[in-house]
């Protein structure tokens, strides 16, 4: 390998889904403000996520409906009436 193209931070990190509270260690030199205790008893920098392969619909094979403002149930209302004719 090149010598001194590679980052000087590379470290263990937890990466934490939000979603389902899943989480990995793994390395990265990502930045982080955030300390977690891991369950090896040690703390560790954690970068936390909306989504990752444990909760992603094309991984989990489960389609999660996100519904914002009632979108969805203006939708099944309007196009209910027409399946009614």
């Amino acid at each position: 390998m090149k010598a001194g193209i590679h980052p000087e931070n590379y470290r263990l990190v937890v990466f934490k889904d939000l979603s389902n509270d899943y989480a990995f260690l793994t390395k990265s030199c990502v930045e982080t403000k955030e300390i977690i205790k891991w369950e090896d008893g040690n703390e560790y920098p954690v970068v936390k996520l909306e989504i990752s392969h444990m909760s992603h619909p094309f991984y989990t094979g489960k389609v999660k409906l996100v519904d914002t403002a009632g979108r969805v149930d203006k939708f099944r209302t309007r196009y209910a009436k027409k399946e009614g004719k």
